[in-house]
């Protein structure tokens, strides 16, 4: 599906077969000398064939159109390596431009499933394929023609003004595009109009040094001050009201922190499996034992991620025994 949200700015829905996003919104931007294409999809047949679909419908070339991609997901950077020409810009974080030069680092995924207690759950520590991030990774390409986003930054695409604003939690780097005189926010995964975006640990849960939630929720503050008529998400439908969704993924939050204390509060060591176990989770499945595999993994990060952010808060202190971590409230 395509949907005209301004006059040169379109809305692309590529396909995620499987998984329950449903689909990554790519955005294609008419500039006068070249395009931009902000994030993509997966690195697979159905993302690329509906990637295909849209340029001829829309009636643009990738020879002289830039790519722009707010964050290292692959549902966002998958298909960079299928759409990069020669001459084609390609605007990063320094970590998504890493994960786009460098074979994807599948040294996170063992110790992340043994110290979360997840293996002991039944799920293996040794095959990083059963989570789509490395399923669906972008094609490895060699190009000098990349961009490092930085603070400030500025793209201009015919007559409209991007602004980069730097927004890390959800992913280790993270890039919103503010337009001012449209008053259009593109939030990437940063803000989600109809469901929450998924917050992870990125270090070993024993090693963890820094508190992304933390990162996430001050950045959600960045936007209190911009004045924003839309916002267009990396998923689903374009936000109306973005203050009114940031406050309500600030309360969101929130009771997700309380809800992992009121957990914890019985005084018994957890694992990040079984702390995530007792948590509510919006999936069609009857039980936890229903999850799929892939959202046990995606389920255990964002409990993870708030566990640790209440352990730099003090609330919560963690032991290692036999490898794995348990967390006990502090009391």
């Amino acid at each position: 599906m395509i949907e005209q949200i301004d006059s040169k700015i379109y809305r692309i829905e590529i396909p995620l077969p499987d998984s329950p996003l449903r689909a990554t919104n790519s955005y294609f931007i008419r500039g006068d000398e070249r395009n931009l294409l902000i994030d993509n999809g997966f690195n697979m047949t159905e993302c690329m064939t509906a990637m295909g679909d849209a340029q001829k419908k829309l009636n643009f070339s990738l020879d002289d159109t830039d790519l722009f991609l707010t964050h290292l997901h692959s549902d966002h950077i998958g298909l960079t390596g299928q759409l990069a020409r020669q001459n084609t810009k390609i605007y990063a974080g320094k970590y998504t431009e890493h994960c786009l030069r460098l074979p994807e680092d599948d040294s996170f995924f063992t110790p992340f499933i043994i110290q979360s207690g997840l293996e002991l759950m039944g799920i293996p520590s040794d095959d990083p394929t059963i989570h789509p991030g490395y399923e669906f990774a972008p094609t490895l390409f060699a190009s000098d023609n990349v961009q490092i986003l930085e603070e400030e930054l500025v793209i201009n695409i015919g007559d409209l003004q991007f602004r980069c604003v730097s927004t890390p939690g959800h992913a280790p780097d993270h890039f919103c595009l503010y337009e001012e005189r449209k008053k259009i926010l593109i939030t990437g995964d940063h803000i989600l109009g109809t469901i929450t975006p998924n917050n992870t640990i990125w270090e070993d849960p024993w090693e963890v040094e820094k508190d992304y939630l933390g990162m996430y929720l001050e950045n959600l503050d960045r936007f209190k001050d911009f004045e924003i008529d839309i916002a267009l998400p990396g998923h689903r439908a374009i936000i109306e009201d973005c203050h009114g969704r940031i406050a309500g993924l600030k309360e969101h939050h929130a009771e997700r922190l309380n809800l992992v204390l009121n957990i914890l509060d019985d005084g018994k060591p957890y694992t990040g499996a079984q702390v995530t176990e007792r948590m509510r989770w919006d999936i069609k499945a009857k039980s936890w034992d229903d999850f799929p595999v892939a959202q046990k993994i995606f389920a255990t990060g964002e409990a993870l991620s708030h566990i640790s952010h209440l352990m730099f808060l003090g609330q919560i202190e963690k032991q290692l025994d036999g490898g794995v971590v348990y967390y006990t409230r502090v009391k």
